[in-house]
């Protein structure tokens, strides 16, 4: 069975850093597009950042020059630092990722639990 689970959030002052880290295991044939989202309290769910196999970034505009997405194909692994942070980027983090597992070979989106990020003095 394949498991993404999230963890490093907490609470962070204005201008200070967190790193996320997203860790998908079980019987995995391969992974695709690993992204990390978020939701704050009465707001939509939005795509902060993708990362394709290959290493290929993307940013919602917000982030830009602010956090940096990587993963490490050999531990199933993606990873969101998250610099000079601000009250707005406080919100629940979720990270999604494009599994094909072992048991079906079909390709599924996959979700972990989400984690909380708060910005506060």
């Amino acid at each position: 069975q394949v498991q993404v689970v999230e963890s490093g959030g907490g609470l962070v002052q204005p201008g200070g850093s967190l790193r996320l880290s997203c860790a998908a295991s079980g019987s995995i044939f391969s992974i695709g597009v690993m992204a990390w989202y978020r939701q704050a309290p009465g707001k939509q769910r939005e795509l902060v950042a993708d990362i394709t196999s290959g290493g290929r970034v993307s940013y919602v505009d917000s982030v830009k020059g602010r956090f940096t997405i990587s993963r490490d194909n050999a531990k199933n692994t993606v990873y969101l630092q998250m610099n000079s942070l601000k009250p707005e980027d406080t919100a629940a983090y979720y990270c999604n990722a494009f599994i094909v597992p072992n048991s079906n070979y079909r390709v599924s989106a996959y979700w972990g639990q989400g984690t909380q990020v708060t910005v506060s003095s």
